[in-house]
């Protein structure tokens, strides 16, 4: 019983009904100028649901009172783009008006219906109603009154449900509209992808310096060798604090522009930080590099990046040798150092996929592994 009478306590059955009645009452007033063309605004609606901002207020309020309060409501607020749209906006509305004339009618005279038979059980005759004249006082009627209450409970239950059902199918979001939403979605997962990646390979490569520089410090044993080596860790450390406010930003303020972030020109603090941590960089850089779009130069250095924290980490202090090449329509980068012995870890880890996935993502190339006794970093990226 009490789950019989559970949509009677939601407060979307009352709503749904108020939706309903809104053509209703416009009909109202229709009917108090011309009660013999009752069909005219039914007709006034089709030229109304071919303008396209209309489908935007249907949209608003199917939302407010056929599905208060769900998150994915299935149901669109955006203007009609194409004619298809226009189409489902104009059977939408004549919809909603068909179903608000047995809603309309149910919720006026049912109840009356209902006190109609209550007198006649009571002993007195009907007040008037043309359906119930001549209708003879008698108390069995009491039994007949509860049905007017329950068809009402069905006609408003039903018809809600009826019309929110219509609304999901015709007010819907269109193929371009789930087109788009499927593109933002996807835009957001990139989003998402680039931070983690930017966390990794600005935070990682901190990491690796100020673990390299302790544990040289440690064997050194010289005070002089253990300063440069606490001022190398303290300007990596504020490096990448730099760095991850950068990324905090991103996620704090969705539209800040992403031109704040490091990009080649800033590779000189990179060689000093491998430099800093025992490695000898030699370093070549040909070409303009302050001419590579925004894009190309972010994820270059970011590449480049990488490739250091790669060496650091598992190669110690080697040699290295850092090409940084733009030319014909490219941006070549090339990081190389002695492979002495088996790189632990290395092409196992996020970071060497990273440099793949970063490439191949601007229509790049990126190689990654042994090459005539070297390990080799080599991107190459189109600037056009």
């Amino acid at each position: 019983m009490l789950r019989f009478l559970r949509p009677l306590r939601r407060g979307t059955t009352y709503t749904r009904l108020l939706h309903l009645w809104v053509p209703m009452l416009m009909e109202s007033v229709w009917l108090f100028i011309d009660m013999s063309k009752p069909w005219v605004p039914a007709l006034v609606l089709v030229p109304v649901g071919f303008v396209p901002a209309v489908r935007v207020g249907e949209g608003v309020q199917a939302r407010l009172l056929l599905t208060p309060g769900e998150q994915r409501p299935g149901i669109s607020e955006a203007p009609s783009r194409t004619w298809r749209d226009r189409l489902r906006t104009v059977l939408w509305l004549e919809v909603r008006w068909v179903l608000a004339w047995p809603a309309g009618f149910a919720t006026v005279w049912l109840p009356v219906v209902a006190v109609e038979l209550a007198r006649c059980a009571w002993g007195r005759a009907p007040s008037g109603m043309p359906l119930l004249d001549g209708l003879p006082p008698d108390r069995a009627w009491a039994l007949l009154t509860p049905l007017p209450l329950l068809a009402l409970y069905g006609v408003a239950v039903g018809l809600g449900e009826l019309v929110t059902l219509c609304a999901r199918r015709l007010l819907g979001p269109s193929a371009a509209e789930r087109l788009a939403a499927l593109e933002e979605r996807t835009e957001q997962l990139l989003e998402r992808t680039r931070i983690a990646r930017e966390l990794h390979d600005s935070i990682g490569h901190a990491l690796t310096v100020a673990v390299v520089q302790a544990g040289a410090a440690r064997a050194a044993g010289d005070p002089d060798f253990t300063d440069r080596a606490l001022d190398a860790i303290e300007e990596t450390g504020r490096a990448a604090l730099a760095d991850l406010e950068r990324v905090l930003g991103v996620l704090r303020e969705t539209e800040r522009p992403v031109s704040a972030r490091p990009t080649l020109a800033d590779a000189g603090r990179l060689l000093e930080s491998a430099r800093a941590s025992g490695a000898k960089v030699d370093a070549e850089v040909t070409g303009a590099v302050d001419a590579v779009p925004g894009p190309v130069s972010r994820e270059g250095y970011r590449i480049l990046q990488e490739a250091l924290t790669n060496v650091l980490r598992h190669a110690g202090a080697v040699p290295v040798r850092v090409r940084v090449a733009v030319g014909d329509g490219t941006l070549a980068l090339e990081v190389r150092n002695p492979l002495s012995g088996p790189m632990s870890g290395a092409g196992r880890g996020s970071g060497l996929r990273g440099i793949r996935e970063r490439a191949a993502l601007l229509g790049g190339t990126a190689r990654t592994g042994p090459d005539a006794g070297d390990w080799e970093v080599r991107a190459e990226l189109p600037i056009n």
